[in-house]
């Protein structure tokens, strides 16, 4: 299984790195793991489903 980075997920998935980098710190990416500053994501990874907030 290969590791991809946060600019080639970010790429992949079409969303920006700041969202990729939230999503991996929120929990949400399955596999992903911080080393030292830089997130290393499964390649397999799968684009969590974006949760929209409610507004009152």
């Amino acid at each position: 299984m290969g590791v991809s980075t946060v600019s080639e997920i970010a790429k992949k998935w079409k969303i920006s790195e700041r969202s990729v980098r939230n999503y991996c710190q929120q929990g949400r990416v399955k596999g992903a793991e911080l080393k030292g500053k830089t997130w290393i994501i499964p390649e397999n990874a799968k684009k969590p489903e974006r949760v929209e907030r409610k507004t009152n």
